[in-house]
């Protein structure tokens, strides 16, 4: 469900971001062939009063280049978080369906994940609030973690697993 969550936020942000576009290229463009109002196309776009309200002081086109630069570093990170930067290791399946099989008695898994990187095994599982977490927890450490370990590298291979147990 969480990962629904992440592309639903996406799809949101894309929307938004697009829906913005569209607006303000259809008002640029209404405005360049005479349609937007009735105003001319060579009419000014701010009103007078606010027109001179910006070029009187410095400090709102400094204000509003900040707002701007903030608001395109965040893109930006959105952008990377959702190619992939910052993450540790790659996805891999063959770890992600031994954890499920070890875990099988446990009812309502909803998300389990296994990346393998240069600083080890990283174990991501989420669980319902009814499950035995001690049960779980005791399963992951004395079974399932090392079988994973065995199968993907070496014994040695240090492991972290997170465990969330939904409310």
């Amino acid at each position: 469900m969480a990962e629904l969550r992440q592309y639903r936020g996406n799809r949101i942000g894309l929307a938004v971001v697009g829906g913005t576009l569209a607006a303000a290229g259809t008002y640029a463009w209404l405005r360049g062939h005479g349609r937007f109002l009735g105003l001319p196309p060579n009419a000014k776009v701010l009103p007078a009063p606010a027109a001179r309200a910006l070029t009187d002081a410095a400090w709102p086109l400094w204000a509003l280049a900040l707002v701007l630069l903030l608001l395109a570093l965040a893109a930006l990170r959105w952008l990377l978080l959702c190619l992939g930067w910052g993450r540790r290791g790659a996805h891999n399946g063959t770890g992600t369906a031994m954890l499920y099989v070890g875990l099988k008695n446990v009812d309502g898994l909803s998300k389990a994940k296994v990346r393998l990187g240069p600083d080890g095994l990283r174990l991501a599982l989420t669980c319902p609030a009814a499950a035995d977490v001690g049960a779980v927890a005791g399963k992951l450490d004395q079974d399932v973690i090392g079988r994973i370990r065995r199968e993907l590298s070496d014994d040695e291979t240090p492991a972290m697993a997170r465990l969330h147990v939904r409310r």
